[in-house]
């Protein structure tokens, strides 16, 4: 009796199996990928980095603690810029990767890759792959989107306005260098209390450093005034004698 009940049990949940769809708008892994990823380099991914941070500072509205993209969307484009592929675009993590590499639940990490799409700095397909079953069971199942990085015109806007010039070709050995130079003009020409906490990722520690700095230009000031104040007590003090 009970091998039967298992037997009618096992059909149904062969018949389930195999009537698991894909996700609808998803391409066969292997032939989408070829002109949906393109080539890049570190310079172009780091641009898109500093201006998704500099847009969600900017874009944030009073009151609120986070900007339109949230801070795990800025951990997320963090991690996908280090594990993207120069040379072709492939950029295909999992979901579940993404969970463990960077300790968040799926869903905040789901959300992270919507605001990500929404505002423009990524897009991806949905893709399958045959599972190679035979009779009973799913023929296809739905495998890790493939991302591609992008800059929208707005962040462009924001990084240009603070000095940060359109990237130039990776055509030398010394592009690391260009791009150094290029975020330390970008950095000195900031506020003494932004130019402090510039590329700290904590925001504790940024809050501390820009307090440090405010509290250096204070004291800064005053050592001028009370200088310029001896200057000027010296200069009345010091009279022509009478002829």
């Amino acid at each position: 009796m009970f091998e039967q009940i298992g037997t009618v049990l096992g059909r149904v949940l062969d018949g389930q199996r195999s009537r698991v769809p894909v996700r609808g708008n998803s391409y066969q892994r292997g032939y989408c990928e070829a002109t949906f990823w393109r080539r890049t380099n570190w310079q172009e991914v780091q641009r898109i980095l500093l201006a998704a941070k500099r847009y969600e500072r900017i874009e944030r509205r009073p009151g609120r603690r986070n900007g339109p993209l949230g801070s795990v969307a800025i951990e997320v484009l963090e991690y996908l810029v280090n594990v993207v592929d120069y040379k072709t675009g492939r950029l295909e993590p999992s979901i579940d990767t993404m969970m463990r590499r960077l300790k968040r639940s799926r869903d905040a990490i789901v959300r992270a890759l919507a605001n990500l799409r929404r505002h423009g700095f990524l897009a991806w397909i949905r893709r399958y792959e045959p599972t190679g079953n035979k009779g009973h069971g799913p023929q296809v199942r739905q495998v890790s989107n493939a991302y591609r990085l992008l800059l929208p015109e707005r962040a462009r806007r924001h990084l240009e306005h603070f000095g940060v010039s359109s990237p130039i070709p990776e055509d030398c050995e010394h592009t690391h260098e260009v791009r150094t130079a290029e975020l330390e003009r970008y950095r000195k020409s900031l506020p003494c209390e932004e130019r402090a906490s510039f590329g700290i990722e904590d925001d504790r520690l940024a809050r501390a450093l820009a307090r440090l700095s405010r509290g250096i230009d204070r004291k800064k000031r005053n050592d001028q005034r009370e200088s310029a104040g001896r200057d000027e007590s010296r200069t009345d003090s010091i009279k022509p004698a009478p002829d």
